[in-house]
């Protein structure tokens, strides 16, 4: 335990504050109010918005790119989608920046940035302003004169740049422009900022000023083991500007045995007493029999910073490695199981969400006694799939529903998968057999690109009543899975590998970064949209 200069103990901030899959965190305060907002991705809606008051416990509190007008993902691939949001208040709005990826392989991204504004941080939130597609993790500037400047990394699409695999000349640089609000367009030159110090990969822009001078901070090394927070300043926005003394304010890559891996990416913020902190993302690797892997994906972390006599932002602890326990005036509030009773409910709880499609009427409904999933297309779909799910957010948890199912093909399935993406997930679901009736069958893919691999390692021929009960048991790298028809949980199928349910299965770090999800899953490749009834949902830590 920290202590306070009364001599009274502090309580901690406890990394990662926003576990699971939150990466690419954007800070804002607001008086006492602060907000981050991190990627999403392909899931829907669009932008996750945590709140806090004391920097310790956060809240999730909004989804604002919730509609067609905002956000249509139907058709991107894997890791598409939402990339680094910024979030800002300036003027009595909420201003939010984000990248929308319609490509991620090859040599071409399809990156095309927007901006949209609320009132309040619950929203209205408004149309999107196209801003520009030069390249990706945009964000917002509101300078001291009133001037609003743009900034987003520049993407060269003249070299080697496979998803799989990033190559350092695609990371072309940290542009800047001004933005007219007024217009709603950017005005006056493009100028490239910042080149990015040797490590490469330069992306994940933000501006601060402080005094004299603008401080840029960037992240760099790809988002895998190499991953680093720059720092950089100016004494004007548009440069020269020159990199920090030890180029790098957070980073694990010199650091292997550390707790928390591939951080970087992330924004500085300034407290009402002045305290300074900076968010950063991070992965927490099992090490598990195929190496280090991160089921729960990229999470996000917060460190204090203490500005020294040369003007620069260090760690308040010294050197760049992020800490686990971090200073902080507050009391950490204990988490347990979640129950989710659908009975009653009128809204989708709000840590759920779905893949890509803005028009989840299509998918589900709550009927008033159950979450009703419609059976659309195939686990492999990036167009519309009928998978509710919620984050992993524990190495160790367990996860139980109830389902409603009477399938009349076998082309139909509903039942718990844990998702990763159309290459990486497992599933325990309720179909038919022509022969047995109505049976469990586990479905799996682990990692083979693309789905076409995917294998039925189990089905066993249980007569399943029309409501069965369906578990998840995750202990770090393994996976059981268990049914209950009345007579208690049992085991069904083998010990499944829970860790190909990261960023590092599959096709590695770079491959794919979201993360681990648990949910329902409802398929009907037949066309005739049968449904299935989940009645809850529990989430159990530990």
């Amino acid at each position: 335990m920290f202590k306070a200069a009364s001599g009274g103990p502090f309580a901690v901030i406890q990394n990662p504050i926003l576990p699971g899959f939150n990466p690419d965190p954007s800070i804002c305060r607001v008086g006492d109010d602060v907000y981050i907002a991190t990627s999403t991705f392909e899931w829907y809606p669009g932008v996750q918005i945590h709140h806090s008051r004391d920097l310790v416990n956060w809240t999730l509190i909004a989804h604002p790119l919730d509609r067609a007008s905002q956000l249509d993902m139907r058709g991107e691939g894997d890791s598409c989608g939402i990339w680094a949001p910024c979030l800002s208040y300036a003027d009595g709005l909420f201003w939010l920046v984000y990248t929308d990826v319609k490509r991620f392989d090859g040599a071409f991204k399809d990156a095309h940035n927007y901006i949209v504004t609320a009132p309040s941080i619950e929203g209205p939130w408004s149309d999107p302003a196209y801003v520009n597609s030069s390249g990706f993790d945009p964000s917002l500037f509101h300078d001291t004169d009133g001037r609003k400047w743009f900034v987003n990394m520049q993407w060269n699409h003249r070299t080697e740049s496979v998803g799989g695999n990033p190559k350092s000349p695609a990371f072309d640089g940290i542009l800047l422009q001004e933005w007219d609000a007024k217009t709603k367009k950017l005005v006056g030159p493009i100028k490239n900022i910042y080149p990015g110090t040797d490590l490469g990969l330069v992306e994940g822009p933000h501006l601060f000023k402080r005094g004299e001078y603008y401080y840029l901070t960037t992240a760099e090394g790809g988002t895998g083991y190499n991953h680093a927070v720059t720092m950089a300043r100016s004494k004007a926005v548009d440069g020269p500007y020159e990199t920090h003394p030890n180029k790098h304010l957070i980073t694990s890559r010199f650091s292997p045995d550390a707790p928390l891996q591939r951080a970087g990416h992330g924004q500085m913020v300034e407290m009402p007493d002045g305290s300074v902190y900076h968010t950063h993302l991070c992965g927490r690797p099992l090490k598990t029999s195929k190496g280090p892997r991160c089921p729960l994906g990229r999470e996000t972390a917060l460190q204090r910073c203490v500005w020294k006599d040369d003007g620069w932002l260090y760690l308040a602890q010294g050197g760049q490695t992020p800490a686990v326990e971090v200073e902080a005036a507050a009391t950490r509030l204990p988490c347990g199981p979640v129950r989710r009773n659908f009975k009653g409910e009128t809204q989708l709880p709000i840590e759920f969400q779905w893949l890509r499609t803005p028009y989840p009427e299509r998918l589900f409904k709550l009927t008033g006694s159950a979450l009703q999933l419609t059976g659309r297309e195939s686990l492999g779909s990036w167009y519309e799939q009928s998978l509710v799910a919620r984050r992993q957010e524990d190495f160790n948890f367990r996860a139980e529903t109830r389902v409603r199912f009477d399938p009349d093909t076998y082309q139909q399935a509903a039942g718990l998968t844990h998702y990763y993406n159309r290459h990486k997930l497992h599933y325990l679901a309720v179909t038919l057999d022509e022969k047995l009736g109505r049976v469990l069958t586990i479905m799996s893919c682990n990692g083979d690109y693309p789905d076409s691999r995917l294998t039925w390692p189990v089905k066993v021929p249980v007569q399943v009543p029309e409501e069965v009960g369906l578990a998840a048991e995750v202990k770090g790298e393994y996976l059981q899975f268990y049914y209950d028809v009345g007579q208690g949980w049992t085991a069904i199928g083998p010990v499944l590998d829970a860790s190909v349910i990261s960023d590092e299965g599959g096709r590695g770090e770079h491959g794919s970064f979201t993360g681990a999800f648990i949910g329902m899953l409802a398929f009907d490749t037949s066309g005739r949209a049968r449904t299935a009834d989940f009645s809850h949902f529990d989430y159990i830590p530990g």
